[in-house]
């Protein structure tokens, strides 16, 4: 079987026969961010997930669009406010970005994706509010993104209530899955915060 694209990308080397392929990483001396108020972690996981949307879209990834809030959008018209042509990560949260003594890496890309800028941002806002953080907080800090900055705030609102779907999609079919249903209370109260009601 062939390697993964991402893997190619993102690896340090590959090797591989008929049978078997080998894939070598960086080893990072870190350990998970901490979200919460007041972490001294905070500044470098914004800055990392601003650099991140700032990088140029791989060749590899020009193929991976986007589309998994689209279920979840009210129309087609808001589903196409989350394309765009940013490399995007998609699985931003704690254990995923790695602090270490003078830098922070993302790691576990396992799902990355072609698409608006705004939306590591948003995605990091979310987890903001479920590790304590007030929605005004939250979007206070992601805010420092450029992506963030410049993305429209229709686009913004249009996502907020796709992610409120979303994480109570999740959390329905999980129910004794306590996290999923702090992601879903977490989406809700940034939506709020937003001005966006979900029905």
């Amino acid at each position: 079987m062939p390697a993964h694209p991402a893997w190619v990308r993102f690896g340090r080397w590959r090797a591989e026969d008929e049978e078997w392929i080998v894939l070598g990483f960086e080893a990072v001396d870190g350990r998970p961010a901490d979200f919460a108020p007041g972490s001294a972690d905070l500044p470098a996981v914004v800055n990392a997930v601003d650099r991140l949307g700032g990088l140029d879209l791989p060749e590899v990834a020009r193929e991976w669009a986007e589309t998994r809030w689209d279920r979840f959008a009210a129309d087609p018209g808001e589903a196409e406010l989350f394309r765009g042509d940013a490399l995007l990560h998609t699985d931003i949260n704690p254990g995923n970005l790695h602090v270490g003594a003078e830098r922070v890496w993302m790691v576990d890309w396992a799902w990355p994706t072609r698409g608006a800028a705004f939306i590591d941002p948003a995605m990091l806002a979310v987890q903001l509010v479920s590790a304590g953080h007030s929605a005004e907080s939250a979007e206070s800090w992601v805010s420092r993104c450029t992506a963030w900055r410049e993305a429209d705030p229709k686009a913004l609102d249009a996502f907020a209530a796709a992610t409120v779907r979303m994480n109570r999609a999740f959390a329905a079919r999980k129910p004794d899955a306590a996290w999923l249903g702090a992601m879903a209370a977490a989406a809700e109260a940034w939506a709020v915060h937003r001005g966006v009601r979900v029905g």
